[in-house]
């Protein structure tokens, strides 16, 4: 929906709400006309139901409305002296049109200073968790969101088992696009396995301003732009999503805005210069390790486990070659030395050697996994030439992300049924990257990662598995920072018990 459109039905609404409530708010001792002015009547009609003003704003909060919403319904109601079971369900089944036969058949008194306290332990039980939702939906979706490393394509950085804080603030707040969700869960219900949310209305893309934009290196969740997956792990290419519920992905921003990018034996370069990765980060390749005096694969795995090396595929008892997924420069040129150690080869395209999965995937670009571009990354007010040879790069992000109808007959390039020569973006793109550089499903593979697409910065580590046990040491880490990580978990169990001291102290205070 447009943001006309949104308008319309905002006024609509405020119309059915003035049509289904004015009767009430004149025995409540107001005039009939606030019931019809927008925004001012909800104010009113929390004074009415005796709850705070700043429930309005929570009215308008997206996937937090639709708790308090009900919850409105049902204390306008209990306002008027409607308070049986059954009145709390009319009240929520018929999305507050039960109002509408109180308003007008019943013949009810407003009751002015009723109790706010439920009546019951089960309603005490449910208010108590209705607002501890709200509360978590709205950290969840405008400040912290926790995340869980479930590859290992940021290995030596970010580990398989990881479990970070993602920060919404650093790049500024995405509002929920989807209007109609469950709370505090992503894309699929768990246990249910069903969608957890309605694919429509949509609100148009908007963003609180954030502190920081987003630099070179900078480690970034954002949903995959090109997932038609049904769940993390099942793909179905004919699978509709909305942008905020695709799948959630975390690489590093490689490229930004306006740079042109390259690829020269599996290296970055931005602009001509090779990329310099932060010192905790390990730019990691395949490798081909012949062995000599190593029969089995748990000698060779306990050999590549000194040093650092843990991504294997199994050792080949005739070439008695081991294929590893991913292992640093710096691991490499240590385990050559050993004398276990015949040869060790890495596993790198050759130039020139298309790939037909690189993106764009097209005939005409013979790029691989180590030799790719040079690419321009689209900046909002720029503008490139349009010629059958460069649409390949362009041509999804200007259909796909930019919103434009695109057609070509020959060598003429049309736009919105418009000849086009030239084209001018809006939005800003990225190239996301692993450092696990062959063994990362990337933008080499998908191309460019829009602003609008993107969710937040991991900035904690707050947790830590691999193999059914703990890493301690990762507890409490810092994702960004130089040198190697610190764990903050004792001061942080210190600071807990003091908190949890506090507030024990507090309400046997207030009891007593």
């Amino acid at each position: 929906m447009t943001l006309t459109q949104w308008l319309l039905f905002f006024l609509v609404v405020q119309v059915l709400h003035g049509l289904g409530t004015w009767k009430l708010y004149q025995k409540a001792g107001r005039q009939a006309w606030e019931a019809f002015v927008p925004v001012y009547n909800a104010v009113v009609l929390m004074k009415i139901i005796n709850r705070p003003w700043w429930w309005t704003v929570l009215l308008f909060v997206p996937i937090v409305n639709l708790i308090m919403f009900p919850v409105v319904w049902v204390e306008t109601a209990r306002s008027f002296g409607r308070n049986s079971g059954l009145d709390t369900l009319l009240a929520v089944v018929t999305l507050g049109f039960y109002i509408y036969y109180i308003n007008y058949a019943l013949d009810v008194h407003h009751i002015k200073d009723r109790s706010l306290h439920p009546k019951s332990a089960a309603g005490d039980w449910v208010s108590s968790i209705l607002f501890a939702i709200v509360a978590a939906t709205i950290v969840h979706t405008y400040f912290i969101q926790p995340f869980t490393i479930p590859t290992s394509s940021l290995e030596k950085t970010l580990l398989v088992g990881d479990f970070l804080f993602v920060s919404k603030m650093h790049y500024g707040a995405r509002l929920p696009m989807t209007t109609v969700a469950a709370p505090m869960v992503h894309d699929t219900i768990p246990v249910a396995k069903v969608k957890s949310y309605l694919p429509y209305p949509q609100l148009p893309y908007m963003r609180l301003p954030g502190f920081q934009k987003i630099k070179q290196n900078d480690i970034v969740v954002f949903n995959w732009p090109v997932d038609t997956m049904l769940d993390m792990y099942h793909t179905d290419k004919y699978y509709y999503k909305p942008i905020d519920k695709k799948t959630n992905y975390v690489k590093r921003c490689v490229g930004l805005p306006g740079d042109s990018l390259s690829i020269k034996d599996g290296y970055v370069y931005i602009n001509g210069k090779k990329n310099v990765l932060p010192d905790r980060s390990k730019i990691q390749f395949s490798y081909d390790i012949q062995f000599k005096g190593i029969s089995t694969n748990e000698q060779a795995y306990d050999l590549l486990n000194r040093y650092d090396i843990t991504d294997g595929m199994g050792l080949d008892p005739e070439t008695q070659k081991l294929f590893v997924f991913a292992a640093s420069d710096e691991a490499v040129s240590r385990l050559k030395n050993h004398p276990n150690v015949e040869s060790i080869t890495v596993r790198k395209d050759s130039l020139g050697e298309a790939n037909s999965q690189i993106f764009p995937k097209d005939p005409g670009y013979s790029w691989n996994n180590d030799f790719f571009g040079p690419l321009y990354i689209p900046k909002a007010g720029a503008t490139i030439n349009l010629t059958p040879e460069v649409l390949p790069l362009y041509k999804r992000a200007i259909t796909e992300y930019e919103g434009h109808e695109l057609s070509v007959n020959g060598n003429q390039i049309s736009i919105d049924g418009k000849v086009a020569t030239t084209f001018t973006f809006t939005k800003d793109y990225y190239w996301m990257m692993g450092d696990n550089r062959h063994n990362s499903q990337d933008s080499r593979y998908w191309g460019f990662v829009p602003f609008d697409h993107v969710v937040g910065k991991p900035v904690f580590i707050w947790m830590s598995w691999a193999n059914g046990k703990p890493r301690w040491e990762r507890f409490f880490t810092t994702v960004g920072g130089s040198g190697k990580p610190v764990s903050y978990l004792i001061p942080a169990v210190i600071v807990g018990f003091l908190l949890f001291g506090w507030s024990t102290y507090r309400k046997k205070r207030k009891k007593a």
